[in-house]
């Protein structure tokens, strides 16, 4: 089986930054693509940022300009450097990933635990 283990959220002020990590790991043959979701109080989840393996990303408008997305795919990992953080950031990220395990070779999503990021003054 596959697991997605998140670490880096945490509390910060308007403005501030923070790094996010997610690392799958498990039965893995092949990985598409890793990206990050979050989700808000009253709100649907959206995406914020995806990566595929050939290095092919998107992100929200909401982000643009301010977060960067990375994988070191040797490493299994995504990273998300978000800057200039601001009060509507807050909520719970998700880290996601398509990835086919060595049991069936079919693509499947995996999704992590979630972490909190909380921006506040």
């Amino acid at each position: 089986q596959v697991q997605l283990v998140e670490s880096g959220g945490g509390l910060v002020q308007p403005g501030g930054s923070l790094r996010l990590s997610c690392a799958a790991s498990g039965s893995i043959f092949s990985i598409y693509g890793m990206g990050w979701y979050r989700q808000a109080p009253g709100k649907q989840r959206e995406l914020v940022a995806g990566i595929t393996t050939d290095g092919s990303t998107n992100y929200a408008d909401s982000v643009k300009g301010r977060f960067t997305i990375s994988r070191d795919n040797a490493k299994n990992t995504v990273y998300l450097q978000m800057n200039s953080l601001k009060p509507e950031d807050t909520a719970v990220y998700y880290c996601n990933a398509v990835i086919a395990t060595t049991i069936t070779h079919i693509l499947s999503r995996y999704w992590g635990q979630g972490t909190q990021v909380t921006v506040s003054s």
